[in-house]
């Protein structure tokens, strides 16, 4: 990711958050989607590490589908959005570094 230039970069996020950019969703939210990639897409052991019932989350998980158009719970839209945040905190980096 670090030696792409930042164009490309943009390219790939208005590409993978077509509907809404990721800044559409909040740090509650986020954090929550941190929480899920940690216990490695499992629905039911994340919802037990952030005390919230199973059902809270999966309606947290389709809200994010909702607002990115990415299912978290089916792989490829879970790595995807993995590599866009990653994307994102570059050109965040890259853009604070200017200043």
């Amino acid at each position: 990711i670090y030696q792409l230039p930042t164009t490309l970069c943009e390219m790939f996020l208005s590409e993978a958050f077509k509907k809404n950019p990721i800044e559409a969703l909040d740090e509650d939210t986020l954090d929550t989607i941190n929480r899920f990639f940690e216990n490695n897409l499992n629905v039911s052991e994340t919802a037990r590490k952030l005390y919230v019932h199973r059902n809270t989350l999966v309606y947290r998980l389709e809200k994010v589908k909702k607002i990115t158009g990415l299912d978290l719970r089916e792989f490829e839209d879970a790595i995807l959005f993995k590599v866009a945040v990653m994307v994102k905190q570059y050109l965040d980096s890259q853009n604070t570094a200017k200043f």
